[in-house]
């Protein structure tokens, strides 16, 4: 696509707010702040995340209606929705020395988000004659949180509920 026919792109640019402690609602961490190998400090950063249940309700003629469930989760910061396997389980947690990063999108666009994800993959997935029902059963607000651990070969972004860990670069 050419230059001139571009679309501008709103800037999500990434400024949070560093707090010495935050009463978050986040998503049960498998990997604590204790858990990680630093040679100095682990700093957190807190990401905003809308999950939702979903169910899109195909209709069948002549056969009873099929109900296809996802769980969709929104990534409020990088205005993203992906599928997730399971719903998870939340803690209410006090964070020390977090970066909570903000929302970039509204209530309103974080459904869209949502709608259009169960949308498209319910059309990879079964072949239907009319657009589905999309119903979502449950929703949380929750942030994921991400352990930045000093090492002597560079500092390292650790997922708190995967356990994966990757090299931050400038």
């Amino acid at each position: 696509m050419s230059d001139a026919r571009r679309q501008p792109v709103e800037s999500a640019a990434v400024t949070g707010e560093s707090r010495d402690r935050a009463s978050l609602t986040v998503i049960e961490p498998t990997v604590t702040r204790e858990d990680v190998d630093s040679s100095g400090c682990v700093g957190a950063v807190a990401y905003p995340y809308r999950i939702y249940d979903a169910v899109a309700t195909i209709e069948r003629p002549l056969l009873s209606n099929r109900d296809v469930e996802y769980v969709v989760s929104v990534d409020r910061s990088r205005r993203l929705a992906v599928r997730a396997d399971v719903f998870p389980e939340t803690v209410t947690d006090t964070v020390d020395d977090v970066l909570v990063v903000p929302s970039e999108l509204s209530d309103a666009q974080v459904r869209d988000k949502a709608e259009d994800a169960v949308f498209t993959w319910t059309l990879r997935k079964v072949a239907v004659g009319s657009a589905p029902e999309l119903t979502f059963e449950r929703s949380v607000d929750a942030h994921k949180l991400f352990w930045i651990a000093s090492r002597p070969d560079g500092d390292v972004i650790v997922d708190s509920v995967r356990g994966t860990e990757m090299p931050l670069t400038d």
